[in-house]
């Protein structure tokens, strides 16, 4: 039996195949409906997730970053200020190599067990801040370097550092090294 296909039933839902040679066209209508479907869906989500991602690839100057890197290594210092040991880890890479006296420290663990002794008591034994701050163009790795003063005020050490901008988008130091104030001599 033919049914008039002016009488056929269009809807995506009917499964039902239909006799006749419209039959043809109209499971090639409904596969187009579905791939159509799953194109739109597809160029929604991907509409979504790039208005999502355009802002945080919007590129940076480099005195935006140089501010973000001088900022954080700001609050880093504060850390010790603050006599806030938890907080200082947190600026520092968990594959981070840290040089001293005794060799390099490698690691977080490592670095906050070990300065871990500078965080004991009310006042910090020395504090230090940013005098030069250099970002890559690619905006990746940064150096800070500066002064490191004893309680009083004294000039003890420098202090230089390398940041990374790591995954999560904070930036964390990878490789730092401070180095003892040579003493001048007065001439008489």
């Amino acid at each position: 039996m033919r049914v008039d296909p002016r009488f056929r039933s269009e809807s995506r839902y009917d499964d039902v195949a239909q006799p006749g040679p419209a039959a043809g066209a109209l499971a090639a209508r409904r596969e187009r409906r579905g791939l159509n479907v799953r194109f739109g869906t597809w160029l929604a989500i991907g509409m979504a997730l790039l208005l999502v991602s355009v802002p945080a690839m919007a590129k940076k100057t480099i005195q935006e970053l140089t501010e973000e890197v001088r900022s954080a290594e700001t609050a880093f210092a504060k850390t010790m200020a603050d006599r806030d040991l938890e907080a200082f880890g947190t600026y520092i890479s968990t594959e981070t190599v840290w040089f001293g006296g005794k060799g390099a420290l490698r690691g977080r663990d490592t670095v906050v067990g070990f300065w871990k002794r500078f965080f004991e008591g009310p006042v910090a034994p020395f504090s230090w801040g940013p005098e030069t701050v250099e970002v890559l163009d690619s905006g990746t790795l940064a150096l800070t370097s500066g002064p490191v003063h004893d309680p009083d005020g004294k000039l003890t050490n420098t202090f230089t550092s390398i940041w990374r901008l790591e995954k999560d988008g904070k930036w964390r130091v990878i490789f730092d090294k401070g180095s003892p104030v040579c003493e001048s001599e007065t001439k008489p």
